[in-house]
């Protein structure tokens, strides 16, 4: 646990909005139940939902604003040293969770270890981490130009590496090519109906981008101030972003679990665009009271996310009746007291409140926990 540094409050909210939204959608009960805006694209495509992890990647970017000066002024060693123990963490963190339950009665009917041979490893936090990790690192030792730099040379190579060595389909393309070179199909996502992980290794790339994009976007407020020049500047990038994002999408389709380089670039335009409104509402109008409730969640925002993602594995593997216990609950309280979609909504923003409350009751006590 570490004392809360000095940060924006703009970008506390954003953080909080963020997980807030996650915490939600990973709620969705199926297709069926929940709201089109709920779910990600089945393929190509943009929903609400596919705005968020993109965002989440964004906003650890503009908190790296606030931390890396700290870091660098400690030396190279110290800065490698705490960068790559603090991606070490989140990333384990996240393999923990997919290898729960831990233990588990093999055939003889003993307690043992659960084995690792299927145990997923990419996933939500392990790409946090690595483009926690890769954006800091690039930062110090190529410094922003070089950054910048990596951003358009990591999309252009992306893109081709996406158009030489597969094609754009599901059981084609060149993330899961890779994948099952590294890892096998025992170790990744297996959601889809065949082996393919959404948080691939090759994809990971471009999401990298995200984070230095936020890392920019939070720079450019902390240096030039809450003021009109700033959010004129954030939004004309917000808007450029978006230009490219939309010519470059005629000819490569946005693409969530692809992570295409169109489909970055516009969620980046969005986040600089949602940026610049809280800086003005929040930091410069100073209305912040309806966005404390974001406020709690952006002071704890990976371990709330950690916190919620161990609730519903737990109510995964757990039973109320003829359903696992994250079914039960919907099928047996929320269905019938709102009924489908509404049911599966009320579902989630309940969870989502109940995370803000552990949030809430950190907060209060100024307990900040930094994975």
């Amino acid at each position: 646990m570490t004392a809360l540094p000095n940060r924006s409050h703009a970008i506390d909210a954003m953080r909080g909005m963020t997980v807030a939204l996650m915490i939600v959608v990973n709620m969705a009960i199926n297709e069926q139940y929940s709201y089109a805006p709920l779910l990600h694209a089945r393929w190509h495509g943009y929903t609400l939902t596919d705005v968020v992890f993109p965002t989440f990647m964004f906003v650890s970017g503009t908190a790296l604003a606030f931390t890396l000066g700290h870091l660098q002024a400690e030396g190279t060693a110290a800065l490698v040293r705490k960068v790559l123990k603090r991606t070490a963490l989140i990333f384990i963190a996240g393999y923990l969770l997919f290898w729960l339950p831990y233990v588990h009665m093999d055939a003889a009917g003993h307690l043992a270890m659960k084995p690792l041979d299927h145990t997923r490893i990419p996933g939500v936090l392990q790409r946090i981490a690595l483009g926690y990790g890769g954006a800091a690192l690039i930062l110090h030792f190529f410094k922003p130009r070089g950054a910048m730099v990596f951003s358009v040379l990591a999309l252009l190579g992306y893109w081709a590496l996406l158009l030489g060595f597969g094609d754009l389909t599901l059981a084609g393309n060149a993330v899961l090519k890779l994948d099952l070179l590294v890892f096998g199909p025992d170790l990744i996502y297996h959601g889809e109906g065949v082996p393919f992980d959404p948080e691939g290794l090759l994809s990971t790339l471009p999401a990298i981008v995200n984070t230095l994009a936020g890392y920019f976007a939070g720079r450019f407020v902390i240096e030039k101030g809450n003021n009109h020049e700033t959010l004129a500047k954030l939004l004309l990038a917000g808007a450029l972003a978006l230009g490219v994002a939309m010519a470059w999408s005629g000819v490569l389709p946005f693409n969530k679990k692809l992570w295409t380089p169109s489909y970055a670039l516009c969620s980046i335009a969005i986040d600089l665009m949602l940026l610049a409104w809280l800086v003005y509402v929040i930091d410069m109008r100073g209305q912040r009271r309806w966005v404390e409730f974001f406020e709690v969640f952006g002071r704890n925002t990976l371990f709330i996310y950690l916190l919620a993602e161990l609730g519903q594995i737990i109510m995964g593997q757990t039973r109320i009746g003829e359903y696992n216990s994250f079914d039960g609950f919907y099928f047996y309280v929320f269905r019938p007291l709102a009924g489908d979609k509404p049911g599966s909504l009320l579902y989630a923003l309940v969870y989502m409140l109940l995370c803000w409350a552990v949030a809430w009751w950190l907060d209060r006590r100024r307990i900040y926990i930094r994975l």
